[in-house]
Parts: C-alpha cells; sequence; structure tokens
C-alpha cells in the first residue's frame, strides 16, 4: 500500500510539473503577444501563432496523465479532485493561450501600421493578468486559499481597466473616423485580457474548492 501511495503522490508531481510548465507558457505568450502589438513586430506574433499547438500539446499531455491515475490508482476525495481540477486548469489555460494567439493576429492584421495612439492600459492589464496566472497556479501547487482569494480580487482591477480602455477607443471613434478599424481591433485585444483574467479566477476557485471541499462563487 505505501508503496502505491509513493506512486501516486509521484505521478500527481508529474501533473503538478505539466501545469507550471504549462502556466509558464502562457504567461510567455501573454507578454509576447502584447508586446507584438506595441512594437509592431510580425514575425514574433507569427511565431505565437505557429506555437499554439504546444499548448495544446500540454492540455492532452495533462489530460493523458489524470486520466492514467484515475484508471490505476482510483482515487477518492481530495486526491480525486485534484486530479479533476487539474484537468479544469488545463482548460483554462488553454483557452487563454488561444486568446493570446488572438492577440497576436491582432497583429498581424493591423500589419505594422501605426498605432491610433500609445498603448499604456493594454500593457497594464496584460502585467496584471500575468500576475494572476503566476499566483493562481502558486495556489494550486501550495494549495493556498489566500493567494486564491487575491487572485480573484484582481480580477476587478481588470473589469475596471477594460472599461476604461472600452470608453476611450469609443470617444476616439467618435473624434477619429479613419482609425475606427484599428480601434475596433484594440477593443478586441482589452476584452481577450479581460476573458483572461476570467480564466484565472476560474482556477482560484478550484483552488478553493480542492482545499475547502465548497466552490465559492467569485468571477461575477
Amino acid at each position: 500500500m505505501a508503496s502505491n501511495r509513493a506512486l501516486f503522490d509521484q505521478q500527481l508531481e508529474e501533473l503538478k510539473n505539466e501545469l507550471v510548465e504549462m502556466g509558464k507558457l502562457v504567461e510567455t505568450l501573454i507578454a509576447e503577444s502584447v508586446r507584438s502589438l506595441q512594437e509592431g513586430d510580425m514575425k514574433a506574433a507569427q511565431k505565437i501563432v505557429d506555437e499554439d499547438p504546444i499548448i495544446n500539446g500540454l492540455e492532452y499531455k495533462i489530460d493523458d496523465l489524470g486520466t492514467t491515475l484515475i484508471a490505476t490508482q482510483q482515487p477518492v476525495a481530495k486526491d480525486l479532485r485534484k486530479i479533476i481540477i487539474a484537468f479544469r486548469m488545463a482548460s483554462d489555460l488553454e483557452r487563454m493561450a488561444d486568446l493570446a494567439v488572438s492577440i497576436a493576429k491582432v497583429t498581424l492584421r493591423i500589419g505594422g501600421e501605426p498605432l491610433v495612439k500609445p498603448l499604456i492600459d493594454i500593457p497594464r492589464m496584460a502585467t496584471m493578468v500575468r500576475q494572476m496566472t503566476t499566483d493562481c497556479i502558486d495556489a494550486f501547487v501550495k494549495e493556498d486559499v489566500d493567494l486564491a482569494y487575491k487572485t480573484c480580487k484582481m480580477d476587478d482591477e481588470v473589469d475596471n481597466l477594460n472599461s476604461q480602455i472600452l470608453r476611450e477607443l469609443f470617444s476616439f471613434m467618435v473624434e477619429k473616423p479613419a482609425w475606427v478599424t484599428q480601434s475596433l481591433q484594440l477593443i478586441f485585444v482589452s476584452r481577450y485580457l479581460e476573458r483572461m483574467a476570467d480564466h484565472a479566477t476560474n482556477i482560484g476557485e478550484n483552488v478553493v474548492y480542492l482545499v475547502r471541499g465548497e466552490r465559492p462563487e467569485l468571477n461575477s
């Protein structure tokens, strides 16, 4: 029995490590996608689009690891919750990566044209979302409920910043109709980042569920 438990713990640790790696890659994608937009870096944007299958592959690997654990170890209670939550986290991280790819595609659509205005708030949002990603993964690894709640509270800040960006860009569109198309693209970027924050909040909620066995509603 002890050896079975040791094997289970080893496999569960591998599952955690894959999630940590996936989270780091998502953070990099967020940073690089927004940087490509700021700098009009077509090469970097295309690289993000091309590397999307790497994240998909990690999600599949996590699914396979978790499925094997359930089939061979038949975990119950909290151990089973850990694996189920790992599936959900991988799904949220994969969707965040997809949204980073969508930002890179905005860069490609803009095609190196001068931006309607210097980007200030969008990079700020990206920094906040990256921090949320780091914190929610750490909260899972450490089973830290306080850190999970901290992550979820940052979602309100991201929402407020998104609203501010939308107001500014809509006003800009009224003042300068020639820039409507690009302004709409930047609105999409802001919305993509806001949705990433929602996915990070989902992970935070799942961490609370893991530790306490109850699911709070933090993503309203």
